[in-house]
């Protein structure tokens, strides 16, 4: 996706006012693993990220709060710390870990990176430590030998604690408390089954129990609290890692929409290994594809289930899911989301809902018509304006994860076309599940994957749409 003129002048505005520094930690921020390079490249990284996952200002935003840059917030973006701090309560794209390090690096001093070095120097090559400029680049090198991760921190709070940095040792064991994986405590039968909340949707407080019957009328559920083993070294308000709830066997309903006939067999066995039960269906109609959304989402399974995944393969106008129709009305990806929200499926409230969608999208001259489904779930003809709404505003719910990728069609007719971003994805999941990293995390080795593609094959480029609303960490395992 290519950016306005205005988003590129703004990145080079934003590039030019930050020191060597800045543009590691901006650079370690997008995901980036090669700290040592970002100085040359980093109005491309910025750029490419943009274009790939966020299309507006609010990714920016973002990345200045987090390197604590309110006169950039101010000066080039026209927005307070405090605004900018209000909006980011509504979600957030970039990864807490990250985040995390790269305030660290601001709080290590040149003779913290000196001892930290003579300690590294049995654990890195000479050549990698003598380079070292800051501390990031320990991080890196570090997480390339997976000694630290965002569920690992224990061997960098040894070392911070050796070089008598007992305060951001205690930041990271902080940090690893919530993130840890931990056994969950016995419960007793009576407490074993789920219960119902009787609230409005999209409220995530807690919520006295009720029948977990479902009707015309159903009232919603809501997951649990995760109870944990609790180290009796760890103080109080360490005790729980902010979770949603992945116990039930199975863990939800994953549906798996292909409409392209390539990779929805490969999907079903990924998501059957992580303890789902798949509903798969292949080379569906648009009219079809909606039908079955449908009908998933009148399931009464969900209210006994923790979660919820949809993944759509298929052909694109714009915003329009074609299905295996080559001419005609779409339909809308609103739709896709909406169906699921706590108004239509009240066993979702309060769960997390994944979307993961691989787009072909058609060429200029081949674009059909698009509708969109009412509120009787007809199908009607889209106005201009809404043919054009913007992608990024589909997360309008809580507990909502949307990946969104798209390509050119014209890749399909390789017959041994794979997509780049559903391989990185699988092999991301997998090594999420091993490792215990959580969703938004582990995103991150897909957005490395699609980047990596797209510099060394500019003409089949990917763009990633990545947009969430969790309120607390997904673990698929």
């Amino acid at each position: 996706m290519s950016l306005s003129t205005y988003l590129l002048n703004t990145i080079n505005r934003i590039v030019e006012e930050l020191s060597l520094e800045e543009r590691k930690r901006l650079s370690y921020l997008c995901g980036q693993l090669h700290t040592g390079r970002c100085t040359t490249n980093i109005k491309e990284i910025l750029q490419s990220c943009m274009g790939q996952v966020h299309t507006d200002e609010a990714f920016l935003m973002e990345l200045m709060l987090r390197m604590r840059r309110y006169d950039i917030l101010s000066e080039v973006l026209g927005i307070s710390k405090t605004e900018a701090e209000r909006l980011l309560k509504n979600g957030h794209a970039l990864s807490d870990y990250r985040v995390l390090m790269a305030e660290l690096s601001e709080d290590v001093g040149s003779d913290d990176l000196e001892s930290l070095v003579f300690l590294l120097r049995g654990t890195l090559p000479k050549e990698k430590v003598e380079n070292f400029e800051c501390f990031l680049d320990v991080v890196v090198e570090l997480e390339k030998l997976d000694q630290i991760s965002s569920t690992r921190m224990d061997v960098m709070e040894k070392y911070l604690r050796a070089i008598h940095r007992v305060d951001l040792a205690k930041r990271l064991s902080q940090y690893q408390s919530r993130a840890e994986k931990q056994r969950p405590a016995p419960v007793k039968s009576r407490d074993e089954r789920r219960a119902c909340c009787v609230a409005a949707p999209h409220t995530s407080s807690a919520f006295p129990p009720t029948s977990c019957s479902v009707s015309k009328h159903t009232t919603p559920c809501v997951n649990a609290a995760v109870p944990v083993y609790v180290s009796p070294s760890k103080p109080c308000e360490q005790r729980m890692e902010d979770v949603y709830r992945m116990q039930n066997k199975p863990r939800g309903l994953c549906v798996i929409i292909d409409c392209v006939g390539s990779e929805g067999a490969h999907l079903e066995r990924l998501f059957s290994s992580l303890h789902f039960t798949v509903s798969l269906h292949m080379l569906l109609s648009a009219r079809e594809v909606l039908t079955c959304l449908q009908d998933i989402s009148r399931h009464t399974e969900h209210c006994r289930m923790d979660a919820f995944v949809c993944c759509i393969i298929s052909r694109f106008d714009s915003f329009q899911l074609l299905g295996t129709d080559s001419y005609g009305p779409g339909l809308d990806l609103n739709s896709v989301r909406r169906y699921f929200m706590p108004d239509s499926c009240p066993g979702l409230t309060g769960k997390p809902k994944l979307f993961f969608i691989q787009g072909y999208e058609m060429s200029e001259s081949s674009k059909p018509t698009g509708f969109c489904d009412n509120e009787d779930g007809e199908l009607e003809t889209d106005s201009p304006a809404h043919h054009h709404r913007r992608l990024e505003d589909i997360p309008g719910d809580a507990d909502v994860f949307w990946s969104h990728c798209w390509t050119n069609e014209k890749q399909l007719e390789d017959v041994n076309h794979q997509s780049v971003y559903l391989q990185s994805l699988k092999e991301a999941l997998v090594d999420g599940q091993e490792r215990r990293i959580h969703l938004v995390d582990l995103h991150m080795a897909v957005n490395r994957a699609v980047y990596a593609h797209n510099h060394n094959h500019p003409g089949s480029a990917y763009h990633i749409n990545l947009r969430h609303t969790l309120r607390k960490n997904v673990y698929l395992s």
